[in-house]
C-alpha cells in the first residue's frame, strides 16, 4: 500500500520526468515520436523509482529506452534541480516501457481483424467428442 508521501513524490516525478524528456528529444531535434509518462512506482524508503514509459510510435521504444538510459544521469539532475525544494533526497531512477497501450491495441485488433473467431469458427480448434 502506498503511502501519501509515495504519491505525492510519484506524481511530481512523473510531471517532470515527462517534460525533462519531452524537451531532450525537441532540443535533439527529433520529431514524430510521442514519450508519455505512464506510471512512477516509488519505494517506501524513496530512495528508488521506477518509471514507466509509453512511446509511440512502438516500434521506437527499445531506441528510446537506451537513449534515456544514456543520459540517465543528466535526466535525475534536471529533474533534482526542479524538486529541490520538494525533495531532500532525488529518488535513482530506472525506466522502462509501459507495453499496456499496444497490448490493448492488439486485442483490439484481433477481436475486429479478419482472424476473428466469433466470424469464422474454422479458426478454433474442434472439440473433440467423447
Amino acid at each position: 500500500m502506498e503511502t501519501n508521501r509515495q504519491k505525492k513524490i510519484a506524481g511530481v516525478l512523473q510531471r517532470d520526468v515527462a517534460d525533462v524528456i519531452q524537451l531532450a528529444l525537441r532540443e535533439a531535434g527529433v520529431h514524430g515520436i510521442l514519450v508519455s509518462v505512464t506510471k512512477v512506482n516509488v519505494t517506501t524508503d524513496l530512495s528508488l523509482a521506477k518509471v514507466y514509459m509509453s512511446i509511440f510510435p512502438h516500434k521506437e521504444g527499445e531506441t528510446v529506452l537506451k537513449e534515456v538510459n544514456a543520459v540517465k544521469s543528466q535526466i535525475k539532475h534536471q529533474i533534482a534541480q526542479r524538486t529541490k525544494n520538494q525533495l531532500r533526497r532525488m529518488p535513482e531512477l530506472s525506466y522502462f516501457i509501459d507495453d499496456s497501450l499496444e497490448y490493448i491495441s492488439n486485442l483490439e485488433e484481433a477481436v475486429k481483424g479478419k482472424e476473428n473467431p466469433i466470424h469464422d469458427r474454422d479458426l478454433l480448434e474442434r472439440r473433440k467428442k467423447k
